[in-house]
C-alpha cells in the first residue's frame, strides 16, 4: 500500500490528496499544527502536527507540504528533507505534462494545467488549476503559479513569487524573486524582485 503524508489540512491540501489518489496513493493522512482540535480535513483524517510527522516521516512512500505561503511551503519542505523524507511531487492525472520537462520535488501540477517542452519546474512549486506554462520557461523554488494564469514561451520566475488568478506574461520576460503578481494582470516586460505589480499592462502597485 502506498502512503502519502501531507502537511497541512486546508482546501489545497484535499486537492493533492484528491489527485494523489487518482494518480498511485492508496491512502493519504493529514498533519496539521492545529491537531488535535484539527481532526479531519473533510473524508480524511489529521493525525498529528509537524513535529510528529517529523518523527515519522519515512514510514511514509512520499511527504507533500500543502501550504499556501511559498516562503513556508519551502521551509517547511527543507525541514522535512533534512528529516529524510521521500518528498514527493503529486500530478493530477488530467494534467498535461510533456516528457522534456523537469520538475522539482515537491512540487504540485493540478488538474488541467499544462506544462510544456523544455519547462523546468523548481522544488515545492504549485502550477495550479488550468494553469499553463509553456516551453522553455524556468520557475525557482516555490513558485505559485495561480489558476488559470498563463506563462508564454521562456519566461523564467524566481524563488517564492505567486502568479495570480488569470495573470499572463509575455514571452522571454522575466518575474524576479518574491514578486506577487495580481490576479488578470498582464506582465508585458521585466519585474524586478520584491514588488506586487497589478494591472494591464502590470505596474508596480504605489502603496
Amino acid at each position: 500500500m502506498k502512503k502519502l503524508a501531507i502537511l497541512g489540512a486546508s482546501g489545497h491540501g484535499k486537492v493533492i490528496a484528491d489527485a494523489a489518489l487518482l494518480s498511485g496513493f492508496d491512502s493519504v493522512v493529514f498533519f496539521d499544527d492545529a491537531w488535535p482540535k484539527l481532526a479531519a480535513n473533510g473524508c480524511w483524517q489529521v493525525v498529528g502536527d509537524s513535529a510528529q510527522l517529523l518523527s515519522c516521516c519515512r514510514d511514509f512512500d512520499g511527504v507533500i507540504v500543502a501550504i499556501g505561503d511559498n516562503e513556508i511551503r519551502a521551509s517547511k519542505s527543507i525541514v522535512l528533507l533534512a528529516a529524510g523524507a521521500m518528498l514527493t511531487t503529486v500530478v493530477h492525472p488530467s494534467a498535461v505534462i510533456s516528457p522534456f520537462t523537469v520538475i522539482g520535488s515537491g512540487s504540485f501540477i493540478a488538474a488541467g494545467a499544462v506544462v510544456q517542452v523544455d519547462a523546468v519546474i523548481g522544488r515545492f512549486c504549485i502550477v495550479n488549476t488550468n494553469a499553463a506554462v509553456e516551453h522553455d520557461c524556468t520557475l525557482g523554488e516555490a513558485v505559485h503559479i495561480s489558476p488559470g494564469a498563463m506563462l508564454a514561451g521562456a519566461v523564467s520566475v524566481g524563488d517564492r513569487s505567486w502568479v495570480g488568478i488569470g495573470a499572463c506574461a509575455r514571452q522571454l520576460v522575466s518575474i524576479g524573486s518574491d514578486v506577487i503578481v495580481g490576479a488578470g494582470a498582464v506582465v508585458i516586460r521585466s519585474i524586478s524582485d520584491s514588488c506586487m505589480v497589478v494591472g494591464n499592462p502590470a505596474r508596480p502597485l504605489i502603496r
